[in-house]
């Protein structure tokens, strides 16, 4: 697990949709809450500028973040983000508490590593597609990984890799496994390159002959006839 990220945050008082609209748009704010643990929830602001760039590294969705409020610091993960449907600016934040103790639902990415050396790709002229770039994962937080990495570099074309593939790290797993092997959902695939085999291009090769032979024999057929005449 990476360092942990710290955000500075101030109690939030004054609540409702008015004072969130000028939070943000004459302080440069965001509204955001903290709940969870056993402790009530606490309405805060953070810092829209700060935010934004913390949300610019991957695993600040993933990671135990540091949430700090006055001289007391929380530990959280983030569980929500509200954007603007046009500007995608972030409209409002949800954290939950975590403890040391206690097992997190989080989402984690998957990185696929070796694209460009895959067998079904180089050797084969397949394409990869991806069905899943994040997987919901349990654990506790001292647990808790910045991403899950596959290496497609011995995947061949028409080969389908599920959640069962993965290859988790000690203490963490899959939510959907946890439900049962019919929730073995397909993570990344290698599709075969359209067009037929050598054995059609001669089967097509063959009619378009037969074809011919017949178109002959039509030919020759009518030049008899006009010879006769």
């Amino acid at each position: 697990m990476s360092d942990t990220f710290v955000i500075e945050a101030e109690i939030r008082s004054d609540l409702g949709k008015g004072s969130s609209r000028r939070l943000r748009r004459l302080h440069g704010k965001v509204p955001a809450i903290l709940y969870g643990g056993g402790v009530d929830p606490v309405a805060l602001t953070l810092s829209r500028k700060d935010l934004t760039k913390s949300l610019e590294n991957e695993a600040f969705y993933s990671q135990i973040l540091t949430i700090q409020v006055e001289d007391k610091q929380q530990k959280a993960v983030l569980k929500d983000l509200q954007r603007h449907p046009a500007k995608e600016t972030v409209m409002h934040a949800d954290f939950l508490r975590v403890s040391e103790d206690v097992k997190i639902t989080v989402r984690v990415p998957l990185h696929f590593t070796n694209e460009d050396s895959c067998v079904g790709v180089k050797m084969e002229g397949g394409v990869i597609t991806h069905s899943i770039t994040e997987l919901e994962i349990q654990c506790l937080p001292a647990d808790l990984p910045e991403y899950i990495e596959f290496d497609m570099g011995t995947v061949t074309a028409g080969q389908i890799i599920h959640i069962s593939d993965l290859q988790l790290p000690e203490g963490v797993e899959s939510v959907a496994l946890s439900h049962g092997e019919d929730h073995d959902l397909p993570v990344a695939s290698v599709q075969q390159a359209r067009g037929g085999s050598d054995d059609d291009l001669d089967d097509v090769d063959a009619d378009a002959d037969a074809d011919d032979g017949e178109a002959d024999d039509a030919d020759n057929a009518a030049d008899e006839g006009e010879s006769e005449d």
